[in-house]
């Protein structure tokens, strides 16, 4: 395809991604407003992120081994409806339980456009030439995660919280029509098409069961309970059968486990769980930290979050761009977790009484760090696979990434309610001990997302304190996964990026059969 010609295609694709992405800064801020409005709570508050992240961490390896069997256009076309279906029920959600299912729905077309989108446009752009296109990449997630935040405030602030929903309709369907009208790609068709239901059913299943015990542990029942207990076991046994399907029985499996044979992708899935901890898991509570530590309206937190996405933005240019330039892509993978690792390092320190620009400063290093990380692991993956693995082989890094951050939001979501909880009840206790007049303003349920806004100066300066010290813990206990990140990263050998779609051993094969 001619750079033109990619160009075209490639609007439709990044409409997509960037509804994609929307989908999930746009509520960010809207949350703390959702919760108080449908009577939720702060478990709900995780699970309206959770429930999303889950379907499309599980759908993922499904989507990608789909675009390796059918035509990938319809592919993405039919991720868009089925996130547009969503979008629509969620906007009109009368309870807590009705927007969770809905973020579900959501979750299962974001599962598809996240993979398919890195899939298509490696199948029309070579690794060595797709740092070209990276930088627009990197500058669709910046505008989403960017604007997002901010849309989803001035929504909130004036015609309600549903429109947060209703507003990527509109991008949909536009990207819908300009991938009908540019998107032009052969289509492989194969007779011996065989879709592995069941092995594709248990791997649900089980990261499905290991969510919901990562996210109810420690609070809807003990760590060490038989329900804890059953919840593990049954896990690890749905899991397990998973892998025999999938290493046994199916004869085209979901996730086919012989690349993990190869070094960088083994690496590179190790890297991207716990990337995934430590990036989803503890930023996604930030918004939360700036209105409920801070006291700041939905407009001023996602203000605060160009912080972190101009550090990703930047960083995500200049590094496609260098690396399209020389092939050469490790140095700028270490260094960006080396930035990773500072950021994450920094954040842990803020509390409630954190400056807002030391925070500031502290998002954008995170932001620098992940921007030169993400695209180029990804990068590094399709740079070493056949084309004929790469929908599988691209969708077991997002599949990684996206469990490891379902698990970070659940688990470190659970940390912040319970420490959140204690300090709260601790401090009310002394308060009322010496003020028992404040006892009228005060909530009894603690595990709530009260608004600070309309407390006594007293009360709300305990619940600011509680909020800021559990942001800094969640990212303190991030750290280690940041460091193992590294670790995994460091041991990735460079392979210099090749200059054709296909590897040089599918070329030689059709050279052979000509």
């Amino acid at each position: 395809m001619t750079h033109r010609q990619v160009l075209e295609a490639l609007s439709g694709l990044l409409l997509a991604m960037f509804v994609a992405m929307l989908s999930s800064t746009i509520v960010s801020n809207a949350l703390p407003t959702i919760v108080d409005d449908l009577q939720g709570s702060q478990t709900g508050y995780t699970w309206v992120v959770v429930a999303t992240m889950l379907a499309m961490t599980a759908t993922t390896p499904i989507w990608g081994k789909f675009a390796d069997l059918f035509d990938k256009k319809l592919l993405v076309q039919t991720a868009l409806i089925i996130f547009s279906i969503g979008s629509l029920i969620a906007g009109f959600a009368p309870s807590m339980e009705v927007l969770i299912g809905a973020r579900v729905v959501q979750g299962l077309g974001v599962g598809g456009l996240t993979a398919l989108v890195q899939v298509v446009i490696a199948s029309m752009v070579s690794p060595r030439e797709r740092g070209r296109y990276s930088g627009y990449i990197g500058a669709v997630f910046a505008l989403a995660t960017v604007s997002g935040p901010l849309v989803g405030g001035v929504l909130v602030d004036t015609v309600g919280w549903r429109w947060c929903f209703f507003a990527g309709l509109p991008v949909a369907a536009l990207a819908f029509v300009v991938l009908q009208k540019t998107l032009r790609l052969p289509v492989v068709k194969r007779d011996d098409v065989s879709i592995d239901y069941l092995g594709a059913f248990l791997l649900v299943g089980g990261v499905s069961i290991l969510l919901v015990w990562v996210s109810l542990g420690g609070q809807n029942f003990e760590w060490v309970s038989w329900t804890s207990a059953l919840l593990v076991v049954g896990a690890v046994a749905v899991v397990g059968a998973a892998i025999h399907v999938e290493a046994n029985v199916a004869k085209d499996p979901v996730i086919p486990l012989r690349l993990f044979k190869d070094r960088t992708l083994t690496l590179a899935t190790v890297a991207s769980v716990l990337i995934g901890v430590a990036m989803f898991g503890s930023t996604v509570y930030l918004s939360l930290y700036f209105q409920r530590a801070k006291d700041m309206s939905p407009t001023e937190a996602g203000l605060m979050s160009i912080c972190m996405v101009g550090g990703l933005l930047v960083s995500s240019i200049v590094s496609g761009r260098v690396i399209s330039n020389t092939g050469v892509w490790k140095r700028w993978l270490v260094g960006g977790m080396v930035a990773v690792i500072a950021g994450i390092a920094l954040l842990s320190t803020i509390d409630a009484g954190t400056p807002l620009w030391h925070t500031g400063i502290f998002m954008a290093v995170l932001g620098l760090g992940l921007g030169a990380t993400m695209q180029n692991l990804v990068l590094a993956v399709q740079n070493t696979i056949a084309l004929s693995d790469m929908g599988a082989g691209s969708s077991v890094v997002a599949f990684f990434r996206s469990l490891g951050g379902s698990v970070g939001i659940a688990a470190l979501g659970a940390v912040l309610a319970h420490q959140v909880a204690d300090a709260v009840q601790s401090g009310l206790t002394k308060l009322l001990t010496i003020h028992p007049e404040y006892a009228s303003a005060v909530s009894h349920d603690t595990g709530g997302i009260p608004d600070v806004s309309g407390m006594p100066a007293p009360v709300r300066a305990i619940f600011e304190s509680a909020f800021g010290d559990a942001t800094g813990h969640i990212f303190l206990v991030a750290l280690p996964f940041a460091v193992g990140a590294l670790i995994a990263v460091l041991f990735i050998k460079e392979v210099p990026l090749r200059t054709s779609v296909k590897r040089e051993d599918e070329l030689m094969a059709e050279a052979t059969q000509a």
